[in-house]
């Protein structure tokens, strides 16, 4: 069953066509990435998704059903669709504990909610940090404190943007094991990043965008080996 379906999304700026009749669909328990180069509506159709930008055509359905282009950004986070920015964006001045805490989300209750966080702490490695200040950790530490973030949330669909963007090799390879730990049958994530190595490593099948539509699905190896990919992408 799908997670997320894209069906023929359209989004427009102006004159700029950002995605154009876009169609994919996510199964719940797959990791997809989606790759390609600047410009071609990666960021967008994160947007898109999460209601930051409205399209001008096309519905993106949660579960087959739900569509997210009628509701608001909060409602589609409260519907269990959460996002990592590219940029860590913690709160600095709160603890690790307490940011988790922050992710639960409002609604969670106070017992429940703090066993998320010690549940959280675990699955992130952050457990020896639980009490130190957000503001006070490795660039590393801040991306896994995101994620865990919106995993204390429990959401039905992961999104990260460039999760090992300027981490070490190290740090790199801490957040491939992570995202694996993620991996949940009633679960989709969904991720954009440049490195390469990692989509292969994390991804069931990969979506290349290119100029607002689809490249190519499928396999890392399937679009190492396009010619069409290799020339707008792989190539550069």
């Amino acid at each position: 069953m799908s997670a997320l379906v894209i069906d023929s999304l359209t989004v427009v700026f102006g004159a700029f066509q950002a995605l154009d009749s876009l169609s994919l669909a996510v199964d719940s328990g797959e990791v997809r990435a989606v790759i390609g180069p600047n410009g071609a509506g990666k960021t967008t159709l994160l947007d898109a998704i999460t209601g930051i930008t409205r399209p001008k055509s096309g519905r993106i359905l949660l579960g087959d059903t739900q569509d997210l282009t009628t509701l608001s950004e909060a409602r589609i986070a409260r519907a269990g669709v959460r996002r990592k920015f590219q940029k860590p964006s913690v709160f600095p001045a709160l603890t690790v504990r307490e940011n988790l805490s922050l992710g639960c989300g409002p609604e969670c209750p106070a017992r429940e909610r703090a066993a998320r966080v010690a549940a959280t702490l675990t699955e992130t490695g952050l457990e020896a940090r639980a009490d130190a200040l957000a503001g006070s950790l490795a660039h590393g530490e801040k991306q896994w404190l995101e994620i865990g973030m919106v995993l204390a949330s429990e959401p039905r669909v992961i999104l990260l943007d460039e999760p090992v963007a300027g981490l070490s090799d190290a740090e790199t390879e801490r957040t491939i094991e992570l995202i694996g730990a993620l991996r949940r049958p009633d679960r989709a994530i969904l991720v954009i990043e440049h490195d390469m190595a990692f989509v292969e490593a994390v991804a069931d099948r990969v979506t290349v965008l290119h100029e607002g539509r689809t490249l190519f699905e499928g396999g890392m190896a399937g679009a190492r080996a396009d010619a069409r990919v290799i020339e707008v992408f792989l190539g550069r």
